[in-house]
């Protein structure tokens, strides 16, 4: 059989039952479009954590008070040492493959000018997280250098911040209020979006000295340390450990990799992205009939390439080659209910 004759015998065959062809085609339509777009749900989740880690800078080392990893005997007390400004200071001067430090201390403080105020987020850090979180400044100056042990009453504010506080006008020069201390605004920062929760447009910058006697804090929340290259990560990661244990005289803070959690989100969402595509693709294989709103899809094609090849119904064949043989009476395939001729023994 040629080719030509064999498309001209198909076609004769999908024509000669339209509406159940054309119920068919949609039956699995809809069961690869629900695959496809669930895989895109997941795949497009993915995507998005990645790129929200990614748009914070590369090539991070992330150090955290206290230990996170079990090991040892059980220890008596078991507070770990704070994380100070000097040990901030001791990282940046003792490794060579550190580029940039920058300490990390967080709140939450009242930020008023005249009647105005709002409730938001206080970071307070030095001017190296510019570089190192990728910072935009839409106007006026960040942070000043060499502010790591002063405590410069200063602020870069948001961008939605500081239109909600000078609506209108240009904040820099001006004085505000964050909690009790009075603050001269130096720069607005440019749109930022929301990173990984934090809502950069709604937040003010101040350096970290101000911030941990504002908050009476005696500890750092984080270091962040730029490596040089991504190659150096382990090696660097080893030398903080290293440096922290001389100081403390214990192993008592956790380094972490930004590239790690991003690497360990993004196999975790890879996987959901395979369990959710095998949960979609289920129904494409299913029994016909069952619970599934496009189940029975891929069966409705054998059914048809069926009814073809054998130019007779499919419910024909059905009960000549499994039918008769086991007395079945009714038998279903999506999208119809195909119902013979009843056994004597039906009511």
């Amino acid at each position: 059989m040629s080719v030509a004759e064999l498309f001209r015998f198909s076609l004769r065959g999908l024509t000669g039952h339209g509406l159940r062809t054309l119920l068919s085609l949609v039956g699995v339509v809809i069961g690869v479009a629900a695959v496809l777009l669930l895989t895109a749900l997941g795949e497009g989740a993915r995507r998005y954590v990645v790129d929200q880690f990614e748009g914070l800078g590369t090539n991070i080392l992330i150090v955290m008070p206290g230990k996170i990893e079990t090991s040892g005997m059980a220890g008596f007390g078991g507070a770990p040492n704070d994380l100070t400004l000097s040990d901030a200071q001791a990282i940046d001067r003792r490794l060579t493959l550190v580029t940039r430090v920058a300490p990390l201390a967080m709140g939450t403080e009242q930020v008023s000018f005249g009647p105005r105020s709002r409730q938001v987020a206080i970071i307070g850090t030095t001017a190296e997280y510019k570089e190192i979180r990728k910072v935009d400044l839409a106007h006026g100056e960040f942070l000043p250098s060499s502010e790591l042990f002063r405590g410069s009453p200063v602020a870069v504010l948001g961008s939605k911040l500081a239109k909600e506080l000078f609506p209108g006008i240009d904040p820099t020069g001006k004085i505000i209020r964050i909690g009790e201390w009075r603050m001269r605004v130096i720069g607005v920062m440019g749109p930022m979006g929301v990173k990984l929760g934090v809502d950069f447009d709604e937040l003010a910058l101040v350096p970290v000295t101000t911030v941990m006697k504002m908050l009476n804090r005696s500890s750092l929340f984080r270091i962040l340390a730029q490596v040089r290259t991504h190659s150096d990560l382990d090696a660097a990661k080893q030398r903080i450990v290293d440096v922290m244990i001389e100081r403390h005289d214990e192993d008592d803070v956790t380094v972490v990799s930004q590239d790690s959690v991003v690497s360990s989100f993004d196999a975790i969402l890879n996987a959901l992205t395979l369990v959710v595509a095998a949960i979609a693709a289920v129904p494409l294989s299913s029994p016909p009939g069952s619970r599934f709103a496009y189940s029975g899809a891929g069966y409705c094609v054998l059914g048809r390439v069926a009814e073809i090849a054998a130019e007779a119904p499919f419910e024909t064949l059905v009960q000549k080659r499994l039918g008769a043989p086991l007395d079945f009476t009714r038998t279903t395939y999506f999208p119809c209910l195909l119902y013979t001729s009843p056994s004597p023994r039906d009511p």
